[in-house]
């Protein structure tokens, strides 16, 4: 009784949703405007709105995983679906918003642009003035991608497989040939928007084009992305996953209430004239009293669930 079309499409909708996030995204130094004959590294380049683009076509990888549970007419895979389109749902929210800060400096939502603006030596990367909204960015891309600790959509424990339990041969290949995809495509954003892109510390603007200059840039940048790749592997061989409500308690009380946080910051300071260097405190009170909360939450539901136990053991004594 599965819905056969949707259940042969649904790897398909994940796979060219991932393929077609990575056409705007530049593995080399990009010239703006673009003068003709010259070789971009990018496959879409000139696009003014990259990163939206990116943000929404990527969003839609969520589509192929939901119709895959659905259409496998499996309670587990279903289950998996809808853990799923939560988490999508979640941690897009956090995700869009630790980078508005940097659209505001940079001016343009063009990520050759972003690149741009980091231009100058290390001191002017965004990781130095936004640490906290490349903490935010990054946790949340990893929810984006299922990387542990953030694979609740095929917790195998729970799950038996999650959404894929009822797919094996090519349809699986494509399935986890999205998410690896999509894991590649978020280092690059990483290393594109917080890290200087193809500029490297101490170095004068690449040149454009099969130079020596532009060739040495991206090698910087793909030394970058393998250095996040490799940190992103370490935390899968590290971390134990959350539960389900830590999940989303993760996204709504601390990565939301943080990255809001953070924008106003932003918001405050741009608007009146101020350095941007001020949000390295900020962005450390911001931290501090997240961690503060975080505390006083884990430490009353401790005494909240010593309290229960409290409770039972008198019931059961006067029973």
């Amino acid at each position: 009784r599965a819905q056969k079309f949707l259940f042969m499409t649904a790897p398909g909708i994940g796979l060219v949703a991932s393929l077609l996030a990575i056409a705007v995204v530049p593995f080399g130094p990009v010239p703006s405007p673009q003068p003709a004959g010259v070789f971009r590294f990018m496959i879409a380049p000139g696009i003014d709105i990259g990163l939206l683009f990116l943000l929404a076509v990527s969003s839609l990888s969520a589509y192929g995983i939901i119709l895959g549970g659905w259409a496998s007419n499996n309670k587990y895979s279903l289950y998996g679906a809808i853990r799923s389109c939560a988490q999508f749902i979640s941690y897009e929210v956090p995700l869009g918003l630790s980078i508005v800060g940097i659209i505001v400096h940079a001016g343009t939502m063009s990520i050759e642009g972003i690149v741009h603006s980091q231009a100058g030596g290390i001191l002017h990367w965004n990781i130095w003035w936004q640490p906290l909204a490349a903490i935010i960015f990054f946790t949340s891309a990893l929810a984006e991608t299922n990387r542990l600790p953030f694979d609740l959509p095929e917790c195998e424990q729970e799950l038996v497989g999650g959404f894929h339990t009822e797919y094996s041969g090519i349809k699986f290949v494509l399935f986890f040939l999205a998410e690896y995809t999509h894991v590649v495509t978020v280092s690059f954003l990483v290393a594109l928007l917080f890290l200087g892109g193809w500029h490297f510390p101490g170095g004068a603007n690449p040149a454009v084009g099969l130079s020596p200059s532009g060739l040495l840039a991206m090698a910087v940048l793909l030394t970058k992305v393998l250095l996040v790749v490799l940190f992103i592997l370490m935390l899968r061989w590290t971390l134990p996953r959350f539960r389900f409500d830590q999940l989303m308690s993760l996204a709504w009380k601390g990565l939301l209430p943080l990255a809001l946080a953070n924008l106003v910051g932003v918001a405050i300071l741009v608007s009146v004239d101020l350095s941007l260097w001020l949000m390295l405190p900020i962005s450390a009170l911001l931290f501090v009293t997240a961690g503060y909360a975080s505390a006083f939450q884990f430490a009353n539901a401790q005494d909240q669930s010593a309290r229960k136990v409290h409770v039972q053991a008198i019931k059961q004594g006067v029973a």
